[in-house]
């Protein structure tokens, strides 16, 4: 390669950071430039009077994909050999002993799987543990309705026929041309893969809480069941083969740990660096739809430039093709960007509150707090964009797992509350304060007795939040939302059709949302570095 190579990633997100060690291990000198004073981006840390709040992204899944991270040293990038080898397929041994993510993760992070993975509460009071025990699940279906148990036992069948073909045989695939895309719909045609998740839910189930139960999980990416195509019924087996997991200190301990895994291989991290545009040069050529310029570097809004053989990023779709010129956008011209559809909101409440002496609550690591509505207010959030008189949940409460996140005798909790992007023209000035302590009214009155009494520290966030710290358009918190023309081929591509030497990573890229998602994008735009510069693997 004569010189050192150079790179440079914009945002310190799990995805950036992912992507920036795989290209210090290719041999680039790789530089991520993040515009917060921290990293993390959605994942990003927010302490308190000493409590530890993960702002963003807490469940964590496909503990290989984390060790993979780790595992990587200078000249070995991991792009070559198994996705996904046959030891990661039987993680079972690990979930027995507590630990997951292999001996060199735990050299930077300790990850714990959690049990039961959600706890789902219905408006009724009742509730569903939903873990990977098939005797506990079949039991809490006949609880709930015996007639479902043939359905379950189908939809099992199915979810794994899915999950075989769209994850573990397709997950790395790079839709970068039509025919690729073409060449897996008679597969997905097959699987009944492309109907909406809460149709191809509602053929297994007649029960409306099974239904819920067996669907909710999409909005954990930003996906309306009721409008993502089935092939995310795979995630029902993602979840059963490698279990839901935390990293002890919080997901803002990983991120630390993928810092200091950078920075171990020579990388560095430049903070407070928001980038004002990625410097293009033109190039001849390139037909009517080519590329017509080559990525040069990036330009700091402090003036300062620095100068890449390879530009990356994990910036917001939007906000990384509006920090191109538009003579250089064929592909990604502004109505394209505003004409594509992102994903909803959330309102994130993060609280401290006092443990009463003897309390035991009702309550697990994750819970999902079920509304009286499901399809109506999801079609209140994605499609009429008002903020509905009811909501549903995902409340969070680690100090279970993790008692160090909070002072003695205190638990550390965030309840985060679907809420339409800022498209709605809702005045979240206006109306914030009072839907916050409607929130926390729900809450004391059915989960945690006394909260607002109880609460030491409180902080909240809202689509501004998304919109004007993160740079996400009309403040979506998710990216892109993942409907089926935002799959495969139609989401945004890893290696940019209109700039050489530019490539994304991240939730608003392939393969889309997610924790272990943006991993595997990572290696999939490492991967395209590699076979366009002509690398080894």
């Amino acid at each position: 390669m004569g010189r050192t190579q150079r790179a440079v990633v914009i945002g310190a997100g799990i995805g950036g950071l992912s992507l920036a060690i795989r290209l210090q291990a290719m041999g680039y000198q790789t530089t991520v430039v993040e515009a917060l004073d921290r990293p993390g981006g959605r994942g990003m840390v927010l302490r308190q009077d000493g409590f530890t709040f993960d702002m963003g992204p807490t469940v964590l899944t496909v503990p290989h994909f984390i060790e993979e991270l780790f595992a990587l040293d200078p000249g070995q990038p991991g792009l070559d050999g198994p996705d996904f080898p046959e030891a990661c397929l039987r993680p079972e041994a690990r979930v027995r002993e507590g630990i997951s993510g292999g001996p060199r993760t735990s050299e930077y992070v300790t990850i714990r799987p959690i049990t039961p993975f959600y706890r789902i509460w219905f408006d009724d009071g009742t509730w569903f543990d939903y873990d990977a025990d098939p005797e506990s699940t079949k039991a809490q279906i006949q609880a709930i309705e015996p007639a479902d148990l043939e359905g379950y036992d189908r939809f099992h069948r199915d979810a794994e026929a899915i999950f075989r073909r769209g994850f573990l045989q397709l997950g790395y695939t790079a839709f970068d041309d039509l025919p690729t895309m073409l060449k897996v719909v008679p597969d997905l045609l097959r699987l009944d893969a492309v109907r909406t998740l809460f149709s191809f839910t509602s053929r297994y189930f007649r029960s409306p809480k099974l239904r819920q139960v067996f669907s909710f999980e999409t909005l954990l990416v930003g996906g309306n069941p009721m409008a993502v195509p089935a092939i995310y019924a795979m995630i029902h087996f993602v979840e059963k083969t490698w279990g839901i997991h935390f990293a002890m200190g919080g997901t803002g301990a990983l991120v630390a740990a993928l810092v200091r895994k950078l920075e171990d291989l020579g990388g560095t991290v430049r903070y407070h660096s928001p980038v004002a545009r990625i410097d293009v040069a033109p190039t001849r050529g390139g037909g009517l739809l080519g590329r017509k310029g080559v990525a040069r570097g990036v330009t700091l809004e402090d003036g300062t430039q620095l100068e890449a053989d390879v530009v990356a990023s994990n910036a917001d779709y939007a906000c990384t093709y509006g920090m191109i010129e538009p003579r250089f956008r064929r592909w990604h011209p502004d109505l394209r960007l505003a004409a594509t559809r992102y994903s909803m909101s959330a309102l994130v409440i993060y609280f401290g509150f006092r443990k009463l002496p003897g309390e035991t609550l009702d309550l697990q690591h994750h819970n999902i707090l079920l509304g009286p509505r499901y399809e109506g207010l999801l079609d209140d959030i994605f499609h009429k964009r008002v903020l509905p008189a009811d909501f549903s949940q995902y409340l969070h409460l680690p100090t279970l797992t993790d008692p160090s996140l909070a002072p003695e005798g205190h638990h550390a909790a965030y309840t985060l509350v679907p809420v339409p992007h800022n498209g709605s023209g809702i005045d979240w000035a206006e109306v914030g304060d009072a839907f916050v302590d409607k929130v926390l009214a729900s809450l004391e009155q059915g989960y945690i007795p006394q909260l607002r009494e109880r609460i030491v520290t409180q902080a909240y966030i809202t689509p501004d939040h998304f919109e004007r710290t993160m740079r996400s358009r009309l403040g979506n918190a998710f990216g892109i939302e993942p409907i089926l023309p935002h799959s495969a081929w139609f989401r945004p591509h890893n290696r940019s059709e209109d700039v050489e030497g530019l490539y994304l990573v991240g939730a608003s890229t392939q393969p889309g949302a997610g924790t272990p998602s943006v991993m595997m994008s990572a290696k999939m735009t490492a991967r395209a570095v590699a076979e366009d510069r002509g690398l080894g693997a």
